[in-house]
């Protein structure tokens, strides 16, 4: 059994509490602490009696936290954070702020199993999936550097997010596959979302995925509904089995069937994420195709610039080329938004975290 009480939902956080013979009310005290908080010291819970924080303690019940590495500041005002687990694995997460918001980009695997042929992380083993724990805490983590950011500057400089450490947005798209790690994403979802924790909208968090058609099926039957955004960077099956190995198991016609079916259950729009990539992906015709497919959706189009990394053998779309592209989307009555790089001169752009796995690997050889 997993005794990390940042691993656990409201709901079970009662049933621990409870079964140690306590009344269940204590339960919302101990969330409270963890994840409104930032309570990382059982002991440090003066709402509970000392009695039973001991208990807790003896029944070997504890508070995970991540390590902070390193933090990577970029002039564009984004944020790389390189976190170490417990047992030594290390992941990345990425915060975008803006005027009116501050979004995290967290990581849900440590390396990742979908071997994307224009993505860095995807050339990382996959290591393991990451737990609700671990997941969370790095909303946790980047939310208290916003505060600490807005303690060494002038009020000016600092938007109303950094004041308060709010993180207004969560996506999930950093390193690894979300759906592959179906229950710990769902559960750290239903923690962010809580009340008596973070309170994060539920129209604010984003589940970014390469496709995994049986979960986004599974997804439109759940009570708790986030925004469903998918990487497609390919038009035909054809060139999306050359870029995205996930395609020779779910190609395109289950994938867009699962869409479907997720957007019946649940009225919700679909955002395609599609990355541009120098005369491969990225010819009018392409798009032209792109249009067709997505014809009868409720869904909108996010074009990504291919963001470089070391080893790669592609190149990304000239500005030119990407607006071409966007225009004949946009012509054809698709909602289209082009997504220029942040947090590329920290190695933090879509595409481009590695937490330092491939000079480990480069090392081992």
């Amino acid at each position: 059994m997993n005794k990390d009480l940042k691993d656990m939902t409201s709901e079970e956080l009662e049933r621990v509490v409870v079964g140690l013979g306590q009344k269940k009310y204590l339960a919302g005290y101990l969330f409270k602490f963890i994840h409104a908080q930032g309570g990382r010291d059982l002991s440090a819970i003066s709402t509970l009696s000392k009695a039973f924080r001991s208990q807790l303690a003896e029944q070997g019940y504890f508070i995970s936290q991540l390590k902070v590495v390193d933090r990577l500041t970029d002039p564009d005002g984004s944020a790389k954070y390189l976190f170490e687990l417990a047992d030594g694995e290390r992941i990345e997460s990425v915060l975008l702020p803006d005027e009116d918001r501050a979004t995290l980009c967290v990581s849900t695997q440590a390396g990742c199993p979908m071997g994307c042929a224009f993505c860095a992380t995807a050339k990382i083993p996959f290591r393991r999936n990451l737990t609700a724990g671990e997941i969370v805490d790095q909303v946790y983590v980047a939310a208290a550097s916003l505060v600490a950011r807005h303690s060494s500057l002038d009020a000016q400089e600092t938007t109303r997010h950094e004041v308060d450490g709010r993180i207004t947005n969560i996506v999930y798209m950093g390193m690894g596959e979300p759906l592959l790690n179906y229950d710990a994403v769902l559960r750290s979802i239903r923690i962010l979302n809580y009340s008596s924790g973070r309170n994060i909208g539920i129209r604010h968090i984003t589940i970014s995925t390469c496709g995994i058609a049986p979960a986004i099926r599974q997804l439109a039957r759940e009570e708790i509904r986030p925004r469903l955004a998918i990487s497609l960077g390919a038009p035909s099956d054809a060139l999306r089995d050359r870029l995205m190995p996930v395609n020779r198991k779910h190609p395109i016609d289950e994938l867009l069937g699962a869409v479907r079916t997720y957007q019946a259950g649940t009225g919700q729009r679909v955002t395609f994420e599609y990355v541009l990539i120098d005369k491969v992906n990225d010819t009018v015709n392409h798009a032209k195709l792109l249009v067709k497919l997505l014809r009868g959706l409720m869904s909108n189009v996010n074009l990504i610039e291919h963001n470089p990394f070391s080893g790669c053998g592609f190149t990304g779309s000239s500005r030119e080329r990407i607006q071409r592209f966007a225009d004949t989307l946009k012509g054809a009555g698709v909602e289209t938004t082009i997504r220029f790089r942040m947090g590329r001169g920290i190695q933090a752009a879509c595409g481009q975290l590695q937490a330092g796995y491939k000079e480990r690997c480069d090392l081992e050889k």
